[in-house]
């Protein structure tokens, strides 16, 4: 932990700050993925409004 301190005496703590890092696009793969996921979603979103509407 990085400390300082003033000129009164006061500590001041700081945090250490995580390296910053650049994030890897998806591959084809995972863009596949998504978008089976994404499909499954809009499925289950789409049945529950069924089930809702045929209930109510």
């Amino acid at each position: 932990m990085y400390t300082t301190s003033d000129e009164n005496g006061i500590l001041n703590n700081f945090a250490n700050e995580p390296d910053m890092y650049y994030a890897a696009y998806p591959t084809q793969q995972q863009q596949r993925g998504y978008l089976v996921q994404g499909v499954f979603a809009a499925l289950l979103i789409s049945g529950l409004g069924v089930v809702v509407t045929l209930v109510s």
